[in-house]
Order: C-alpha cells, then sequence, then structure tokens
C-alpha cells in the first residue's frame, strides 16, 4: 500500500500545465511528469543496484527530490534536500551550491530578512527534466509500436494494450454471513451494476443486495447509517466532493491498513479521482467511475449554422445566440437552473471557468488545491470580480435557453439535449447513454465534445464528479476484509469494462479505455480518457470540504432568485457570502 500512498499524495495537488513555459517542447501534463520522474527514480535506484553502478556526484537525487516537492507544491529547505541526498552533509552542500551557480537551484527568500530561504529548480531545470521525459518517452513509445510515441503515457496498467480477460471467479466464496451489502446511486453505472447483480453473486459466491438511492437521498441516508451501531452496509458509493466531509464526521474508515494485503494497482486509476478519494494522506475510497461535466454540442447543427465549436465563453454566448431557434423549438444551450443543488453546482462551476474557485483556496501549478486547509481557505469567495462575471453570465444565457431551464437538473437537461431540443449542453458523461446508446435521438452519432470554455486567458478544465467505494467505519469487525475484496473486485479493469459493457459509458481507469472494445462503445470515451491524461480533469470547482453541501445550497436559494429577476446580482452574491461567512464561523473555521 505504500505505492498507493505515494501516488494519492502525488495526485493531491492540480498539476496540469505546471511547465507552460515550455509548450512547444511537450505537452506532457503535470500527472504525466510526476509518474515520469518516479520512473527516473525507480531506474536510477535498479541500476546501482543491479549493476552496482555509483554516480560521483549523485546530482540526480538531488534533480528528483527538487522536482518532486514542485509538483507536490512542497518547499524545499537547505537541510531538507541535504537529508534527501543520502550524502554526507559537506558534500551534500558543495553539491547544492554547485547546482545554484550552475542555474539549476534558485533560492527564495521565506522571511522579510532573507536569512531563511527555500529551494526550488529553475526554469532552466524543469525544462531539461521535460526534456528528458519527452526523448525517453518517444523512445518507450516507438518500442511499444507508437510511431512518436505522443500516444505513450507513464502508467503502466494503461500501456498494457491488450483485452481485458472477463471477471474470474473466485476460487473460494466471499467469507460473509448473509449477503453482500452495497448502498449505491441511481445512474447508469450503478444500474448496470444491478444488472450484472446474478453474474457478480456467482463471483463472489454469495448473494448481493444493492439499494440505490438519488444524490440527496444517497447522502442523507451515509450519514444516518453512521450513527447506527453496526453498518446496514458493507459498502456505501459516495460522491468524490463528499469524501472529507464523510472522513471528518467517521461515516467512512479509511482503506490503507486492509489494504496491505490486498494490492492496488492505483497508478491505473484518473489522477484527481484518487486524490478526491483521500483524506489526510490516507485512501478512504476507491474510485469506481469518473464522470466529468463537459460541454456537448450537436456537429450537423453547428455545421449547417457555419459557427465553430465554442473555445470560450464569450464564443459560447454568442454561438448559443446564433443557434437559438424557439420557433423550431432549438435552444442555444441546456444547463442545469433548477434551484437548489443544481444551480448552486451550476455556478461554481461557472466561477471555475473564469478562473476562481467558490472558496479561497491556495494555487498549486495552473490550478487549486483543497487539501489540508485551514482558516482563510475557507473563505467563500461570493465578493470577487469573478463571481459577479458568472453571475452576468447565466443571466445573460437566459434568453438562449429553453424556456424551462430554472427547473432543469442533470437529467432534464441532458434529455433536453438527446430529444433535439438544444443545440448545446452542459452534460456528465454518467448520463450521456441518453443519446450515446438511443439510435432514435437526433443527437446520436452527431454529437462534440469538449471541457468547459473558459474565459479568455483561462485554461480549459472539465469539472470532475465520480464516485468511489467506501467502507462504513461501523462496519463488523468480521466482515472488513471480505468488503475489501469485494470493493476491490467492484473497481477493477474487469467490472469496469463489465459496467461499460452494459450501459454505462464512464471508467476511472486508464486501462480499461485502452480496451480496443471498450474505445469502440462511445466516442466520448478515448476524448475523456485523453483529458485525464492532460489534466484537464480537475476536483477543484468542487472542493472536498464538508461544508460544500451547504454552500452549494445556500448559492442554490440566492442565484435561482436572481435568475428569476428577484434579486440583482451584486445583492444576490452578497447575501450569499454572508450566510456562507455564518455558516462556516458556525463551523469553526475562522
Amino acid at each position: 500500500m505504500h505505492g498507493s500512498k505515494r501516488a494519492m499524495a502525488h495526485s493531491k495537488q492540480s498539476l496540469e500545465n505546471a511547465f507552460r513555459e515550455h509548450p512547444s517542447r511537450s505537452a506532457m501534463s503535470g500527472h504525466e511528469l510526476a509518474r515520469f520522474i518516479e520512473f527516473a527514480a525507480h531506474m536510477e535506484e535498479e541500476t546501482e543496484d543491479s549493476l552496482e553502478v555509483r554516480s560521483n556526484t549523485r546530482e540526480m537525487r538531488i534533480m528528483l527530490q527538487l522536482m518532486r516537492s514542485h509538483l507536490r507544491g512542497q518547499l524545499e529547505t537547505p537541510s531538507s534536500l541535504i537529508a534527501a541526498s543520502g550524502l554526507p552533509r559537506g558534500t551534500a552542500h558543495r553539491l547544492i551550491m554547485d547546482m545554484m551557480e550552475r542555474g539549476q537551484i534558485i533560492k527564495r527568500p521565506r522571511t522579510r530578512s532573507g536569512k531563511t530561504f527555500s529551494l526550488h529548480p529553475s526554469e532552466k531545470l524543469v525544462g531539461s527534466w521535460i526534456e528528458y521525459a519527452r526523448r525517453v518517452k518517444a523512445t518507450l513509445g516507438s518500442l511499444f509500436g507508437l510511431a512518436d510515441g505522443s500516444d505513450y503515457f507513464f502508467g503502466a496498467s494503461y500501456m498494457s494494450a491488450s483485452i481485458i480477460p472477463p471477471l474470474p471467479i473466485m476460487k473460494e466464496p466471499l467469507p460473509l454471513k448473509g449477503d453482500l451489502r452495497i448502498l449505491m446511486h441511481s445512474d447508469p453505472t450503478f444500474l448496470a451494476m444491478h444488472t450484472l447483480k446474478r453474474q457478480f453473486e456467482m463471483h463472489f459466491g454469495v448473494d448481493v443486495d444493492g439499494r440505490a438511492l438519488t444524490i440527496d437521498r444517497l447522502h442523507r441516508e451515509i450519514l444516518d447509517n453512521a450513527e447506527r451501531p453496526v453498518s446496514r452496509y458493507d459498502i456505501v458509493t459516495c460522491d468524490l466532493c463528499w469524501m472529507t466531509e464523510m472522513a471528518e464526521k467517521g461515516a467512512v474508515g479509511p482503506l490503507d491498513a486492509l489494504l496491505e494485503q490486498e494490492p492496488l494497482d492505483i497508478i491505473d486509476f484518473h489522477p484527481e479521482a484518487v486524490a478526491a478519494s483521500g483524506y489526510r494522506d490516507m485512501l478512504y475510497g476507491i474510485p469506481v467511475q469518473t464522470t466529468p461535466e463537459l460541454l456537448i454540442y450537436r456537429t450537423d447543427v453547428l455545421a449547417s449554422n457555419g459557427v465553430s465549436p465554442p473555445q470560450t465563453l464569450e464564443e459560447l454566448l454568442g454561438a448559443a445566440r446564433r443557434l437559438h431557434r424557439p420557433i423550431e423549438e432549438m435552444s442555444g444551450l441546456a444547463w442545469n437552473g433548477a434551484q437548489g443543488t443544481p444551480v448552486g453546482t451550476t455556478f461554481t462551476m461557472i466561477m471555475a471557468d473564469f478562473g476562481q474557485p467558490v472558496l479561497n483556496l491556495p494555487r498549486r501549478g495552473a490550478g487549486f488545491s483543497s487539501g489540508d486547509l485551514s482558516g482563510d481557505g475557507y473563505r467563500p469567495m461570493l465578493d470577487c470580480e469573478e463571481a459577479m462575471q458568472a453571475a452576468e453570465f447565466l443571466l445573460d444565457c437566459l434568453d438562449y435557453s429553453p424556456p424551462n431551464v430554472l427547473q432543469m437538473s442533470w437529467y432534464e437537461r441532458a434529455k433536453c439535449y438527446a430529444d433535439g431540443h438544444a443545440a448545446m449542453a452542459y452534460c456528465y458523461t454518467q448520463i450521456m447513454p441518453l443519446f450515446e446508446h438511443r439510435s432514435d435521438s437526433p443527437a446520436n452519432g452527431k454529437t462534440g465534445y469538449l471541457p468547459h470554455p473558459p474565459a479568455k486567458s483561462r485554461l480549459p478544465i472539465a469539472p470532475l464528479g465520480g464516485w468511489s467505494l467506501c467502507m462504513p467505519s461501523n462496519l463488523a469487525p468480521d466482515r472488513q476484509r471480505a468488503t475489501i475484496r469485494a470493493i476491490r473486485t467492484l473497481t477493477s479493469a474487469a467490472a469496469t469494462k463489465l459496467y461499460m459493457e452494459n450501459g454505462s459509458v464512464v471508467s476511472s481507469r486508464f486501462s480499461v479505455c485502452n480496451d480496443p472494445h471498450v474505445a469502440d462503445l462511445g466516442a466520448m470515451i478515448p476524448i475523456v480518457d485523453k483529458m485525464a491524461r492532460d489534466g484537464v480533469l480537475q476536483m477543484w470547482p468542487r472542493p472536498a470540504v464538508a461544508e460544500l453541501p451547504d454552500v452549494v445550497a445556500i448559492l442554490g436559494d440566492e442565484i435561482h432568485t436572481m435568475l428569476q429577476r428577484n434579486k440583482r446580482p451584486r445583492t444576490a452574491l452578497a447575501d450569499a457570502q454572508n450566510r456562507c461567512d455564518r455558516l462556516m464561523r458556525a463551523h469553526g473555521r475562522y
């Protein structure tokens, strides 16, 4: 499990485009570069151990530590870097000073006096590592039969490139008294799991008792279950953005100790999903699906109207204006406008498109991190200019939206698009079977997929949703070991492939998306897989803090009132800011 801890730590920060200074050298994301750093570290160790080759300078150890810390958003001091080098203090100090003189290491003052400072890789060193990674990637890619290595991604399971075999039968029945009890969400992936109930029962050798609830009822039931002396369920399904809340409230327990003897190929999972499944460097869940929200659009409708797929919010609004044809029952853009969680979630994501998370999260690379927040990090950011821009954007969208947009939630907006009544829509991938698998849908085979178009000069992102399978903290001890085995099976590559063959279109594993048969099941599957490799999938638009559901609910009230023209934007935002401030203070956050 040490490997999963390391991978989770590496994934905790938003790393995509961390080295934007070098776009011409590589399109490699920060996530992938972090994996390459580990690859280089292992190669260094194996070279020394197997060939007994010793470097005279040992500069590589210093470089590796600097790059690791840079990617994680952590500081290195001279003392910590010397300790990581494994060299005598004097030797390491001289090496560091030499690397500083050569422009490979820079120091940054940590105090006004400048007496203490941190060490960082210089732009020159970062560029050298990106070039090194690009060359090694191209070499390895050619060995795997890829012409230029551009499709190679550092992740061992991903590059298996073979058809994933069927789920095998367990040699021994799952050692459980009674049924395997699962609490799940009622969406296509879990409905596929229910369809496969008999197959899983055959695999486990026990009956499977699954209960599926809508999202709000599921959230409440997990918390209610935590109040019982003994859990009613063996496995509960958690939204990724609930993980911090569920861990802090003791509703789910850490899995690390139980996974020590059940190794997990954590590097095969999408990094952001792994990061969101953890809390304080402990793994509390295993991702079962990754489902980003994308902008989808009718390729035929845009083409016939001479409209290009929008790359910015300004272009999106312009496209919606040109494509809006109420007389033909065709709206420009469908989105979540219903009161409460739907429109509250929409607002947080549009704020992210303007470059600002809903909370005052610390910046990490080109994104933000909600890990280990304290004090001012919990402060809502609804009084900032980006929040105002998001509010005005949604008001502008009203003119080009379906007439019932203020009653629309996730299903309704997807159905509006699938039935041919919207030229564009925001949509989570998990709901896309409504048109991906419906031959009678006007959008079937005529849909394009994009990340959220951002404000001008901002980077495009795809806000990440999804689910992890977790173990209730009050599960009876004699059921825990068997439950871990069941979770590993239900999140395995073989099981994930089964879900996708039976109605789901989402995966949290690189290897599954790389299976040739799976890639043919839907046009958006390889597109989302590439977004994961490129670091486009991001969790920070829905920061994993315990208060997020309440913040979203407050926004859902205030923004909906604004959209009904019963409050001015600045008044609605000021009221939301005050209510959220009171909430955070009541919880002792600042």
